[in-house]
């Protein structure tokens, strides 16, 4: 996310102009804009003239730029698209309905109240725009995964199972090509990419790899894992892998925490979960850290019932990290009520 623009008064209350670069910026942005926002972006729109009414069919659209008071916002991710519905304030047609279709490059301003986390959001993605990306590659003997490290999780890209037909080589020879031409395509030439897998088979693929295109290997990280798929990513992350490319990945980060919550948990801790019994914690002064689920946090601001539990957590130096439903810890926390804390004492 490329940052143009902070005009913020010492309350938090101003502008922010912005570019979304990825995917990953439009997602953060679903968390960003939020109901009363006031959005600025170029958009098209019908110029009605009294002989378009009259022949609607030859109505053109333009170019303009209009201010939304924001009513609703939806993150479609296999368009790579964000809408943001709402009135219009500023610009032609003012008092109708229009919706922004924001992508990757179109440039947007928000004028709100900004909360600590949603600033913590927006320096975030702009850090991890200047991080190296990454992709991980989970091999097994006759069965592979690529997957892509996003913010809200890891993003499947392809599966590729050992075919019985016939191909240049031996099975194994045009399986580990074709795990090779599949990695190539979803390289632009500035990812990390980290091979992964039980047994001797990534290692294998490495050096058929390496006699292939020494330059692509080159770099790339290798680790044990005991599975593929997507629990093998997972073991991946908490293995810190990604770590050591991206300096703190957000899912790593999310993986560790969920993983000392449950422990905590099994051992009847210092530890809440559920709404009341954080309330209750937060109250004693208890929270050390804070596990929010995205959408409980959408929902709750909706409701306007937990930034007054966000701001005691905030003046009792607790801290508090927002977990992604699209990824397993978030979802996983979302079972727990969305909601939970590790505590510095037990209560």
């Amino acid at each position: 996310m490329r940052v143009t623009k902070r005009d913020l008064k010492h309350n938090r209350e101003g502008e922010i102009s912005l570019t979304p670069e990825t995917l990953d910026d439009l997602w953060h942005l679903k968390y960003i804009i939020e109901k009363g926002d006031l959005v600025f972006s170029l958009t098209k729109r019908k110029a009605d003239s009294a002989a378009d009414k009259l022949r609607p069919e030859k109505a053109e659209k333009k170019t303009v730029r209009l201010g939304v008071r924001v009513e609703d916002v939806e993150f479609h991710k296999f368009s790579n698209r964000l809408r943001v519905h709402g009135l219009i304030e500023h610009g032609m047609d003012a008092g109708f309905y229009h919706t922004l279709n924001i992508e990757d490059g179109t440039n947007l301003s928000i004028t709100k109240y900004w909360k600590k986390d949603q600033l913590e959001r927006v320096n975030e993605a702009e850090a991890a725009s200047k991080r190296p990306k990454v992709i991980l590659v989970a091999i097994e003997e006759g069965d592979a995964d690529i997957g892509f490290v996003r913010h809200y999780g890891i993003e499947i890209y392809s599966h590729i199972t050992q075919s019985s037909g016939k191909g240049e080589g031996t099975l194994r020879e045009v399986f580990f090509s074709t795990i090779l031409d599949q990695l190539t395509h979803a390289m632009s030439g500035t990812e990390s990419v980290v091979v992964s897998g039980p047994g001797f088979t990534k290692d294998d693929f490495m050096k058929y790899a390496s006699s292939k295109n020494s330059d692509l290997v080159t770099g790339i990280l290798v680790e044990d894992t005991s599975s593929i798929g997507m629990s093998g990513f997972q073991e991946v992350l908490r293995r810190g892998a990604v770590d050591r490319i991206m300096e703190e990945s957000r899912i790593a980060r999310e993986s560790s925490l969920m993983d000392s919550l449950l422990k905590e948990i099994a051992i009847d801790g210092k530890v809440a979960y559920g709404m009341d019994e954080v309330k209750q914690a937060i109250d004693f002064g208890a929270v050390e850290t804070l596990l929010v689920a995205d959408e409980m946090l959408r929902l709750e601001r909706e409701s306007g019932n937990i930034d007054g539990l966000i701001q005691n957590v905030e003046r009792s130096q607790g801290k508090m990290v927002v977990f992604s439903t699209e990824f397993e810890p978030g979802q996983r926390l979302h079972s727990l009520g969305g909601i939970a804390a590790i505590l510095r004492f037990k209560i």
